[in-house]
């Protein structure tokens, strides 16, 4: 174990932009790839930290008469829109949440989860929404930064900010060798399943602080958060006059 995380943190100087996740392979075992899938609920309650996000920056905007809208990209098997709306259920507020993933697998495992309110399930890109000319109050992605190469994510930032009237939330791991090594001893309770290899493969391809800075574009803002969090965020002060609360 020692040798091992020794070797993964002198990678972990730099972003390793050539590893792969067993699960984006297109040949993946399906059987892994569901529980994957259904394991994710319990890992991202548990790190991702969605309800602080949603306390600080989704609850704020949201209101009992009117509906506010919110797009949710590459959501995998849907957990996070899933609590969204059930704590916008919880106090009463309004929200309507359309969740895209272009995979497939993704998008049926979803679709099991049957009828959710408040939920829309949908097997798209940003770039199918933008060029419906759809738009959303807030735009929303978990563990999605790490997945794009250098070249995709100036596109991907520019899509999300289209598709946005007021705030974009991009949260995402940190790598850091600390992440590293509190993941890899802690993700032995997901066997049968590529959380744990995954995990670490995307930490290694994560970004720290200082570097989703300088590649995101002026007036995107990164906040470090707990733990081993980067939220990247595009804050607009308020809706556009053709779309009334």
């Amino acid at each position: 174990m020692a040798a091992h995380l020794m070797a993964a943190f002198g990678w972990l100087r730099d972003r390793d932009v050539n590893a792969v996740e067993e699960m984006d392979r297109p040949g993946c075992d399906p059987a892994r790839l569901d529980r994957t899938y259904a394991q994710f609920a319990v890992v991202n309650r548990a790190v991702s930290g969605w309800r602080r996000i949603y306390r600080a920056h989704i609850r704020p905007v949201l209101s009992a008469t009117g509906v506010t809208t919110l797009l949710d990209i590459g959501c995998g098997g849907g957990d996070v829109p899933v609590l969204l709306a059930a704590w916008a259920a919880r106090e009463g507020l309004r929200l309507e949440i359309t969740a895209i993933d272009p995979d497939p697998r993704a998008f049926e495992f979803a679709l099991r989860r049957g009828h959710v309110d408040g939920v829309t399930f949908r097997q798209a890109s940003t770039g199918d929404l933008a060029a419906e000319g759809q738009r959303y109050d807030v735009v929303v992605s978990n563990h999605v930064l790490h997945h794009l190469e250098k070249v995709e994510l100036p596109q991907f930032l520019a899509e999300s900010a289209m598709l946005s009237l007021r705030t974009v939330l991009h949260n995402d791991i940190r790598r850091s060798p600390a992440a590293y090594a509190l993941f890899y001893a802690a993700s032995w309770p997901f066997p049968r399943s590529y959380i744990r290899e995954d995990g670490l493969t995307s930490i290694r391809r994560s970004y720290t602080a200082a570097e989703l800075r300088a590649a995101a574009p002026p007036g995107w803002s990164v906040t470090p958060r707990p733990p081993f969090r980067n939220l990247l965020m595009l804050n607009r002060d308020r809706p556009e006059p053709d779309r009334p609360r």
